[in-house]
């Protein structure tokens, strides 16, 4: 067991306990940096599909992780930052103007919608949201001078002070552009956490009885919190645009939203290793699926004539974690580290399921 002396109270308040987290981290992120040295352009694009999804897995874990807001309809602000960004950039403007832009404008959207939509709760905000991403996909098809409608856009070729960092002619400059965004956006996250701000998001998910009691607006917490989720999906959005190339309203559909729920939900809900940690299972799986089938058909034995066969196993997956392991993929990896840290004194007990809520807090 590990044991920090702190000499000052900036100890408290730092971003890592002790100089080897920091240390572990940095050595991540030059693993993750050198990738395009050691793996070939199918395995680095799968990477920067993966680094994609735990970006927009990070801004549903602000809303539903972190807040306690469930969410069906979380595709919408990726298409609205993937149609932003695409239509900016084919107006004239730079990348680096245009990409910004498009999550603040899923930002602002989301939070303009919130301020009715977070007065509901549970199931209501649910459909709530699942309305939402009707109407945004309906927005997209009737602006089809600026969204291209049915047919869909082509997100330009991104440049930065003349370097291509287009995802199929400089494929490792691409990857190393997501990386650094979602870097960025993981360091902004991890600090916010650490702030009033994200304490109250902490304190509405976890009551809003003892939050309303410390003189937190639960409204407006509950309003930025879905304004910074859609930013950060939006952002998510533009990288996704630009990764695929070309896109229509049906790239954005109600499936991903199911899949954003699974990043967060498998992954770990109310943590940010838990978004990596669900966006390497939601990637990791299709390429799973596709060698057995190619294995199996070795053998003479066809399942890509099975339907449904990747939503099966993934609601299989999920029905698992919720009854076996609410936590999550690390969840459970801070299970079995305590249980090493503590052996031989660690208990199964250790990790009994509290209630979330106590019978003062039913008020409805």
């Amino acid at each position: 067991m590990r044991f920090v002396f702190k000499t000052s109270y900036d100890r408290d308040i730092d971003l890592h306990k002790d100089g080897w987290s920091r240390a572990r981290i940095a050595l991540l992120v030059v693993i993750f940096a050198l990738l395009p040295f050691a793996v070939g352009d199918y395995y680095l694009a799968e990477a920067a599909n993966t680094l994609i999804w735990a970006l927009a897995g990070m801004g549903l874990m602000i809303l539903v992780g972190h807040t306690g807001l469930p969410s069906l309809g979380h595709a919408a602000f990726l298409a609205i930052g993937a149609y932003t960004d695409a239509a900016l950039m084919n107006a004239g403007l730079p990348f680096l103007v245009s990409f910004p832009l498009a999550g603040l404008a899923a930002g602002v959207f989301g939070a303009i919608v919130a301020i009715p939509a977070v007065r509901m709760s549970g199931i209501y905000l649910a459909i709530a949201t699942l309305a939402l991403f009707v109407i945004v996909e309906e927005m997209v098809i009737i602006l089809e001078p600026i969204t291209g409608g049915v047919g869909g856009i082509f997100a330009p070729s991104i440049e930065i002070a003349g370097i291509g960092f287009d995802r199929y002619a400089n494929l490792a400059n691409f990857y190393w552009l997501v990386l650094a965004i979602v870097v960025a956006v993981t360091w902004c996250y991890a600090n916010l956490l650490r702030s009033p701000t994200g304490r109250s998001f902490l304190a509405v998910r976890d009551s809003e009885v003892s939050a309303r009691a410390l003189g937190i607006n639960v409204t407006a917490t509950r309003a930025l919190s879905f304004g910074l989720s859609a930013g950060v999906t939006g952002l998510a959005g533009g990288l996704m645009g630009h990764f695929i190339g070309f896109f229509n309203y049906e790239a954005f559909s109600i499936f991903i939203s199911i899949n954003l729920l699974l990043v967060v939900t498998i992954g770990g809900l109310g943590f940010i290793q838990g978004a990596f940690f669900g966006a390497i299972l939601i990637t990791a799986v299709p390429q799973l699926l596709a060698i057995l089938r190619d294995g199996l058909g070795g053998w003479g034995v066809d399942i890509s004539a099975i339907p449904g066969l990747d939503t099966a196993i993934f609601s299989l997956i999920l029905i698992g974690f919720i009854v076996y392991e609410p936590a999550g993929l690390y969840g459970r990896y801070l299970k079995i580290k305590a249980y090493f840290t503590l052996f031989p004194l660690a208990r199964r007990d250790m990790f009994r399921r509290n209630k979330t809520y106590v019978k003062t807090e039913r008020m409805r």
